[in-house]
């Protein structure tokens, strides 16, 4: 079966799959998705008798059909290697009558790990015999930016730059961008919101004349946020191998629906989930766990989708969201395909900063999609109770899932709450959350205090930031973004 890609707004031009990762975004700034998504189900028999990385190849193999299973072999050994801390790759654990599924045992301690290891090896696949550099441009709330970083350093052929918002990440988030290594990688603050910094690299993505100034000397630029199909079907393999745990421990017998929770932002976990139901896997409810940057909780409740609200600071950062641009492929298969809507509902969004969705398309989206939200008061009592309670440390992330997770009566369904980065990643937060004072103390005072405190021990990649030297210091602001993206591809590509 040829599986083919075309824009959310528009079904005009159709490209491969390979096609649609090389260019990340469409060209009228749609994103792409395949009207097949669901004709091919996974077996869900195989999975169950299967390690995480043959469920990758089946699902990367249904999703991405234009590589060949040789391709798909040598990108899921190279991605799923000796860089995770896990055999399991992505371990399901308990949590008290619930289950822990935990996206962080990559190189980076964070979910993005398993979409960003894999993502730079399909680009290089879809890339031979192509002839051009391409220059991947990523926004980050946080955890992306150093996901893209580690994944593309070294890569041939291609380089990576990561804006992120100025203040907004941790310091040991930070301290994992600037640090990083690499004569293709470059890094720079944004002043302005995660939102300023996403909107920016839409924009940089439809600028024609940048795109012709950049092709004379051979380079496209793509991205690596989840907006990219290659980020996006990766993570789809985690549910199956998590389901697929379950069925091995013998909580659930195999066909049973399960129950996932999930904190996002952007949106494209929780999609992944999704896209997992569409090819078969069964799910009875995806709950979207949302901060105090709760545009989606009010969207999901009121099908009116409004960008015009405060922007809240929080604990759980990589959340503080509100634009979550992977809500627009949902749009497009809960409207069964209208493309017209989708450009619509998008170019209200750009103008007017809100939309609403006919009630027929919401109805269907509240037909499996659950939400709720935590604030950083919440956040910070669900963190400790978890420790108290179950001996479990979590990050601020997983505590708003599971905060929204426990305000849920029980359905019968067994019940996954996906833990997306290491506490390490944010000590502070989880120090003071657990009632020790932060006050002056450094990323990794907290770090050490947090270890001595719990009886637990941070990763290697992690402590180890304390000796690396600050590479990357660029600070801009919103309007020369796209001038840095120049000078960066002038720079990796002369």
């Amino acid at each position: 079966m040829n599986t083919f890609y075309h824009s959310t707004r528009s079904a005009a031009d159709s490209v491969t799959s390979k096609q649609a990762i090389l260019a990340g975004i469409a060209p009228d700034g749609g994103l792409y998705v395949s009207d097949e998504l669901g004709e091919k189900p996974v077996s869900l028999e195989a999975v169950c008798n299967r390690g995480f990385r043959e469920t990758a190849t089946d699902v990367l193999g249904t999703l991405l059909p234009d590589y060949t299973a040789d391709e798909l072999a040598g990108c899921v050994d190279a991605a799923y290697g000796a860089q995770w801390d896990s055999e399991a790759i992505c371990p399901v654990t308990p949590l008290g009558t619930d289950w822990l599924l935990e996206l962080y045992h990559g190189p980076t301690c964070a979910f993005k790990d398993v979409a960003l290891q894999m993502l730079p090896q399909l680009m290089r696949v879809a890339r031979v015999g192509d002839g051009r550099k391409i220059m991947v441009v990523t926004a980050t709330s946080g955890d992306t930016g150093k996901a893209a970083l580690d994944g593309f350093a070294g890569v041939e052929g291609t380089g990576v730059t990561v804006f992120y918002p100025h203040g907004k990440v941790s310091d040991i988030q930070r301290l994992q961008m600037v640090t990083q290594l690499g004569g293709n990688v470059a890094v720079c603050a944004v002043r302005g919101t995660f939102d300023d910094c996403q909107d920016e690299v839409k924009r940089i993505f439809s600028d024609r004349e940048l795109a012709a100034r950049l092709a004379e000397k051979g380079v496209v630029l793509s991205s690596a946020n989840s907006i990219n199909v290659g980020r996006l079907a990766p993570q789809v393999t985690y549910y199956f191998d998590s389901y697929a745990q379950l069925v091995r421990r013998g909580a659930v017998r195999m066909g049973e629906e399960v129950t996932f929770c999930v904190p996002t932002g952007n949106f494209g976990d929780v999609l992944a989930g999704y896209y997992a139901k569409r090819l078969g896997l069964p799910v009875r409810r995806l709950i979207v766990a949302s901060n105090a940057n709760n545009v989606l909780t009010d969207f999901l409740t009121t099908g009116t989708y409004d960008r015009r609200r405060d922007f809240h600071k929080t604990i759980s950062p990589s959340m503080d969201i509100l634009v979550s641009s992977n809500l627009e492929r949902l749009l497009y298969f809960a409207s069964e395909g209208d493309c017209e809507l989708v450009s619509s509902l998008m170019a209200d969004l750009a103008e007017k900063g809100v939309y609403t969705v006919p009630e027929r398309a919401m109805d269907k989206i509240r037909g499996l999609f659950a939400c709720g939200c935590a604030d950083d008061g919440d956040t910070r009592e669900t963190i400790l109770n978890t420790w108290r309670e179950l001996d479990v440390l979590i990050d601020p992330h997983t505590a708003v899932a599971k905060h929204v997770l426990d305000a849920f009566p029980a359905d019968g369904t067994e019940r996954v709450c996906l833990s997306t980065a290491s506490p390490y990643k944010f000590s502070s937060d989880v120090l003071s959350a657990l009632g020790e004072a932060v006050d002056g103390m450094n990323g990794f005072a907290c770090m050490d205090t947090l270890e001595h405190r719990t009886g637990t021990t941070a990763p290697a990649q992690l402590s180890g930031l304390r000796a690396e030297r600050v590479l990357h210091d660029d600070v801009c602001d919103r309007e020369r973004m796209g001038g840095f993206v120049e000078s960066a591809c002038a720079r990796v590509f002369l």
